[in-house]
Formats: C-alpha cells, structure tokens, sequence
C-alpha cells in the first residue's frame, strides 16, 4: 500500500493544479477499494495529498471531488476533504473558507482530530501571500494555542512556518523557539521542523544560534536530534544561495510544484513518528522541487556574464499611488550577482542599460541603453 500511496502522491506533482479528471478518478478508486487497515495506515495521507495537489489553486473545481470524498465510510474522508478544499484555496486569501477551517477547530477532540490538524495547516495556506492576512492569521494562531486541544496546537507551528517560508522574521523566530521547548515532544520537533522551514537557504545567524542550543538541550533523545539537523540542513540549505518561497516575480505568482513540494514536507511532520523518524525519511527530498535561486545575476544579450550595479531593498507594496512613489526602502547598493531575501526587491542602479524584464530575479538579460550619454 505504501508503494500505492507513493505512486498516488507522484501523479499528483506531475499534474499540479491541472484538474487532470482520469488522474483524479484513479486517486479516488484507489481510495475507496482500500480496505479498513489500509487507510489506517499513516502513509494513506500521501494519497489524499496527491489528490489535493491536483487541484491546487483551482478554487470551486474541486467541488466535485470533494462529493466523491464525502463518499468513504472511514474517519480519513474527512481528512481528505479539507485536504482537498484548503488547497483548492491556497493563497488565494479567502476569509469564508479561513472561517469554515477555524469551525473545524472548535470541537474539542482528543483522538481521530486528523481532519483539525489539516484544518490549521489550511488556515496557513489559504492566507499565505499577502501580508493582511497573514497577520490576522497569527492572531488566530494565537488564540489557538490558548484554547485548543493537543492536536491542533501540534500543527500550530507548522502552519505558521508556512506563512513564512524562507522569510525569517524577528516574532515568527521568537514564538517558535518558545514552543520548541514544550514538554510535549510533537509540539517540540514540530517547532524545530518550522524554524527550519522558516530559514531555509537563509542562513540566519539567530536561527543558527537556537538550533546549536536546542541540540545540546535535547542531546539525549534521538528524535529531537534528528529534526535539529534537518532543521540545521535547510538553514545552510545551498550554503546560503537557495530558498523554498513558492512566490515569484515579485510575490505575484505562485509555483505550484514549489508549494506541493513543501505542503509534502507539512503532511509528514503531521505524523513525524510514522514518517521521517521511521524509515520514510526519503520524503524529506520532495523539497528539492520547491527550491529555486534567490541570487539576482545580469548577463548581457549574448548570455555572457554581465555585472551591473543594483539597489536591493525591501520591497513597498506602490500599487494605486499617484506619481512615481520608491518602490523599495532602506537600500544598498551592490555590483551584481547579488542575493535577494523573500520580501526584498532589486532595482538597476545606472542609467547605462536597461532590462528586458520588468521584474528583476533569477537570471536578467540586461541590454545597453541606446539613449544613455556617459557624464562629463
């Protein structure tokens, strides 16, 4: 069956957000042959993930599915149809479905509570991309931990590592290292998960420093040890020059296998016992879909390297403001390659050529300026 769960996962990274009806068809055969003992199995959520992937993104297409689903007589189709829906809807900020997930928190269960952990981790993922929101959902993430039972409370850092892939932010990092002290030991390798997440490819030296302690504290239990050093991995990740922030082109467009890839990763840690600590750690390498460059290089038009001086800033959302407002704060200026972190943004710095593109990441095609005349 894992060899089935696998499979059912694949044919969903190969068709992210495709709507693929044969694949979708098979997914969900598979899932209602399945007997009993089989969807018990932790690996069975690799097949309702596959599903999920398939439709990420595509909003009220996946309402048939999510029939089909309702169809299963067995406590995972619940699990599966919130699957299902929070990735119909991820990044797409909508309010109504971040309701109806936060109804699904509020019952109070201690066991078969699968269907309120993929309930937060939706939370997250529907208001991951825009800054408003993602705000308000740390409020609620908040309440959660205040007045939530134990299940939820495990996902609660997972789903904040979420808003903030790759994007180490000063209270995130904070909150964090608290709940990696919890005496709850999923809570505890949760957190270590997260703040991995959250500095991927950063190299952050805060986050360096919390996982050096955290090792020394927990130096005595295997499992902890073992989510410190994949923590410590994707915070070197590519010594510094990669990150796994699925939002491109000036956080405009999402990449849809980059998300499935890190959404692979989330699923796991839901049962880290079952899946990474046990002998399912390969599917930590679903990652390596998600990561990409964040280095900004110019080569000229015949692909020669070509350095240019840029500004690199935090980026300022100048959407609907009248005249020509900065928009990027607090810059410096560099001779190019140059990295750029998840909230900043690049700007030539010298009249002396120009882009061919209008957004400046990954590898730029800069041409000279017919109109420019060199200073006296």
């Amino acid at each position: 069956f894992m060899e089935a769960a696998l499979a059912g996962l694949a044919l969903g990274m190969v068709f992210v957000g495709k709507c693929n009806d044969s694949v979708g068809g098979a997914i969900i055969q598979r899932l209602m042959e399945a007997t009993e003992t089989e969807l018990d199995h932790s690996h069975a959520r690799y097949l309702c993930l596959g599903l999920a992937i398939l439709f990420l993104g595509q909003m009220e297409k996946a309402d048939a599915m999510m029939e089909a689903l309702r169809t299963i007589e067995h406590k995972i189709s619940k699990y599966a149809v919130l699957m299902l829906e929070t990735c119909a809807y991820a990044g797409s900020g909508n309010v109504l479905k971040v309701q109806e997930m936060l109804h699904q928190c509020a019952e109070h269960l201690t066991e078969d509570a699968e269907h309120q952990m993929a309930a937060v981790l939706g939370i997250g993922l529907i208001t991951m991309g825009e800054d408003v929101g993602c705000e308000m959902a740390l409020r609620t993430f908040d309440h959660l931990l205040h007045y939530c039972e134990l299940p939820i409370k495990r996902v609660v850092p997972l789903s904040l590592a979420i808003l903030h892939i790759s994007n180490p932010e000063f209270s995130v990092i904070d909150q964090l290292s608290r709940l990696s002290h919890d005496p709850d030991a999923e809570i505890s390798q949760n957190a270590i998960m997260a703040l991995g997440v959250v500095s991927a490819g950063t190299n952050n030296s805060r986050v360096a420093g919390l996982l050096r302690q955290l090792s020394e504290f927990y130096s005595k239990e295997a499992g902890h040890v073992f989510c410190v050093r994949i923590a410590q991995g994707l915070l070197h990740m590519g010594k510094g020059l990669l990150s796994i922030n699925p939002f491109h082109a000036d956080r405009m467009l999402l990449n849809g296998p980059g998300l499935a890839g890190v959404l692979v990763f989330m699923h796991s840690c839901l049962d880290l016992k079952n899946t990474f600590l046990d002998k399912s750690h390969y599917l930590l390498y679903y990652l390596t879909c998600s990561m990409n460059p964040r280095m900004l290089i110019t080569v000229s038009e015949d692909i020669s390297w070509r350095p240019v001086t840029v500004r690199v800033g935090q980026a300022v959302e100048t959407v609907g403001q009248a005249g020509k407002p900065k928009r990027i704060t607090g810059f410096q200026t560099h001779t190019t390659p140059v990295l750029l972190g998840a909230t900043e943004r690049a700007e030539l710095g010298t009249e002396e050529v120009l882009a061919v593109c209008s957004v400046l990441e990954g590898v730029v095609i800069v041409k000279d300026n017919p109109d420019y005349v060199p200073e006296e």
